[in-house]
């Protein structure tokens, strides 16, 4: 994008109201965030995993992202300084601000909001007029995230989603509206205006498609594939009662076989929209050869630096354009005489102070809001401290959570997921229903109480752990360790499946094996557990009401063996 004077000078001055740094070569250097010029004949626009987020939030990134073995040190798994350096970034710019958690609170008042619908929309406008043919792709988790997605089954994002001019989309959390509802989206909301593909959604009956593998878009006289994952494990991670006609996974095979065949029929470059989780891609970039990109999603990792796997055919790009509508990534791809020959890559973060408000998506988004207007703004309590969710172990909004579940339902111990969705509140920031629902507004929300005993305690956090720690990225599903309240736990990230968990202890006595405790979680997964108690947000609520005023919360995080010195921990 090229900006031009008018805009230069609008992006200056808003950037000087906005409190970025007091001086014009501030202002200047705020404003050239999104000064890009054009390069290539093919230009991709990449956003994923917004989770419904409309309008503008605060989100804190993670200060604990572990990588184990071969990961240990690679992207993703970089925090803080470790990732700025990696990148060759500043701190105290807006882009440290964008990437890492680092003096998020002071940070985060001095550049404001990030994301928001209405100013990605003047981006993505702004990147389109000056990249003649651009396609706009969105890698999922987009339809799920907030109360007015799930009150309109996606109907909100949906509509947001054709206005801000997608091409084509991937999913994963968008399944968890039932097929129904997404076939219905597909076959209507959709039709001639977005293609959604997913290779690997086959019937579980015959193995038959359920949706295009791929589709081929003509741009500047250049034939470019965009081939659809969507997230493998979804059946497993989320209701399988949700899809039950729907079989997911990996297929690595069928990829190569769609690849080829994309090829086969002129594609000239082949873009893969992912939702498989970062180490995912990157394994299976060192695998399928014929990819020249891969647009990432599902682990809301701002990757700025695109990370380039060789494989037995080539090399290909891997990169992963963060989450909540933070960013927009932006890649132009040279073609020349039937293949790709160079490329440019850019992260942009989404400043919601530096970019004005499109009027017609501003417009939409507060016709969609207006019904529910004064249920999303009702007050709760106040927060003396920050609440956000990202970090492999617990984040003090899921600490919040857990509290409410151990003492509304009377538990010893309380599980809540590894989400990595849920927006940030800054001390001093009032509690909103809305911001309750920003971190729990899923289509299964009912809470459970369970007599578990001690040995399937240490089971259910083996079982997680592995999923987050297994050093096969196939064996990742994404996600962070499940959040535990009132229990203690040293964790050792590195160890064999079965050995990480240990010194598991109530109250300072050793959790025994054979023992019953009551324990309290939500969002369960297996059918039986429907209307299994309150919905979750109704306890949260209730918590929140009785106290008015939330202290700062410290998020209860196992003692940790084996990571010292690991970038993906901030020191």
């Amino acid at each position: 994008m090229n900006l031009s004077r008018r805009e230069f000078a609008s992006v200056m001055a808003a950037a000087l109201a906005a409190g970025f740094p007091l001086r014009e070569a501030g202002a200047a250097q705020a404003a050239s965030l999104y000064e890009l010029p054009r390069t290539g004949n093919v230009h991709l626009l990449h956003m994923t995993d917004c989770h419904a987020q409309l309008l503008p939030i605060y989100f804190r990134e993670p200060s604990v992202n572990l990588g184990v073995g071969a990961m240990r040190g690679q992207a993703p798994h970089l925090v803080g300084e470790h990732l700025l350096k990696a990148a060759s970034l500043k701190s105290g710019t807006p882009e440290a601000h964008a990437l890492t958690f680092l003096n998020f609170e002071k940070a985060a008042r001095q550049y404001g909001k990030v994301g928001g619908f209405a100013h990605l929309a003047t981006l993505v406008k702004q990147l389109k007029a000056g990249r003649p043919g651009a396609l706009l792709l969105d890698g999922g988790d987009t339809w799920q995230g907030s109360a007015t997605a799930l009150w309109t089954q996606g109907q909100d994002m949906v509509d947001a989603c054709k206005l801000l001019g997608v091409d084509v989309m991937t999913g994963h959390w968008d399944f968890t509206y039932g097929e129904e509802r997404i076939k219905k989206i597909v076959e209507q909301d959709f039709a001639g205006k977005i293609d959604f593909v997913a290779q690997n959604v086959k019937t579980s009956d015959f193995g038959d498609a359920v949706f295009k593998p791929y589709v081929i878009k003509e741009m500047n006289g250049v034939p470019v594939a965009i081939v659809g994952q969507a997230f493998p494990y979804t059946p497993i991670a989320n209701p399988a009662w949700l899809t039950p006609n729907w079989s997911f996974g990996i297929r690595e095979s069928e990829m190569q076989e769609t690849v080829n065949e994309a090829r086969a029929k002129g594609a000239q470059a082949v873009v893969l929209l992912s939702h498989n989780g970062m180490d995912v891609d990157l394994k299976m970039a060192s695998r399928v050869t014929g990819i020249d990109a891969i647009l990432g999603g599902h682990t809301h990792d701002g990757v700025p630096v695109p990370v380039i796997v060789k494989n037995p055919g080539g090399q290909t790009i891997v990169t992963n354009a963060g989450s909540n509508g933070k960013f927009l990534g932006v890649l132009d791809l040279d073609v020349k005489d039937g293949k790709v020959a160079g490329f440019n890559y850019r992260l942009m973060p989404v400043f919601a102070n530096l970019l004005p408000a499109d009027t017609a998506m501003n417009e939409l988004i507060g016709k969609v809001r207006a019904p529910y207007a004064a249920k999303l703004g009702e007050k709760l309590a106040v927060t003396e401290g920050t609440l956000y969710r990202r970090g492999n172990f617990n984040g003090s909004f899921d600490q919040l959570i857990l509290d409410a579940l151990m003492n509304v339902r009377g538990a010893e111990i309380a599980f809540s997921p590894g989400f990595r969705w849920g927006t940030s509140l800054l001390p001093g920031q009032a509690i909103t229903r809305e911001h309750v629902m920003d971190q729990t507004a899923i289509s299964y929300p009912w809470t459970t109480l369970t007599d578990m005993r001690g040995d399937m305690i240490k089971t259910i956090l083996e079982d997680v752990g592995d999923n987050l720690f297994n050093p096969d990225p196939y064996y990742q599903q994404g996600g962070d360790m499940v959040r535990v309240g009132g229990l203690t736990y040293t964790c050792e990230p590195g160890a064999k499946m079965g050995e990480r968990i240990q010194d598991m202890r109530l109250g300072g006595k050793l959790i025994e094996a054979g023992k019953t405790y009551k324990v309290a979680g939500w969002a369960p997964v297996a059918e039986a557990s429907k209307n299994a108690g309150p919905p979750v947000w109704d306890v949260v609520e209730s918590y929140l009401k009785a106290r008015k005023v939330i202290k700062p919360v410290k998020p209860n995080t196992p003692k940790l063996v084996g990571v010292a010195g690991n970038p993906g921990l901030a020191a």
